[in-house]
């Protein structure tokens, strides 16, 4: 089966993210702040981590409430340092905690996290026609302007590539290949 070069490494948790999640248009504020959470959780590092992870940082994180991960504090930081099952990155923490109170703000201001985002590309998933996965960029204007924008509504850690990875996998551009059976034709 053709799929995207970064899914055919024989690991079944990574096709299996790619066939059945990763450029899927995705919606709601619960589901997106999750996917921004493991986005972030994999800055520097490669997406089997996080998938390896992904079962210990929803537990962990209180599947991902937007309310709950709102009032951590403290303890619940150094708790979650403490957690070997999970990538124990302080800023990382910190920044998603801060990521859950800008869409509680967002949400007390009448906004949706979801229509915010889906906003920057009209509502409407970008189909790029990508023949070769070294054609796929890192970022893009659009990744940068939301990532600005983030920015000032006070989420931390959403550079533009940050921003352009969450882009693809909930959707927003369906980045797979030309000859991926996955593409959207």
């Amino acid at each position: 089966m053709e799929r995207c070069p970064w899914a055919q490494s024989g690991n079944q948790l990574m096709q299996d993210y790619h066939d059945e999640e990763w450029g899927k248009p995705l919606y709601g504020d619960q589901q997106l702040f999750r996917l921004l959470s493991l986005e972030l959780m994999q800055a520097g590092l490669s997406w089997q981590t996080v998938l390896n992870k992904r079962n210990h940082f929803n537990h962990s994180f209180e599947n991902f409430s937007i309310y709950k991960v709102s009032q951590f504090d403290e303890d619940k930081i150094a708790e979650l340092m403490e957690n070997a099952d999970i990538i124990r990155n302080k800023q990382k923490i910190i920044a998603i905690i801060a990521n859950a109170q800008a869409i509680i703000r967002m949400n007390q201001d009448g906004q949706s996290f979801d229509s915010f985002l889906w906003e920057f590309v009209a509502n409407k998933p970008i189909n790029n026609l990508w023949r070769h996965a070294e054609d796929v960029p890192a970022e893009t204007d659009i990744s940068k302007k939301l990532s600005k924008e983030l920015k000032k509504l006070g989420f931390k850690f959403v550079g533009p590539k940050i921003i352009y990875s969450l882009m693809q996998s909930m959707g927003m551009v369906d980045d797979h290949i030309t000859l991926c059976k996955f593409k959207t034709k």
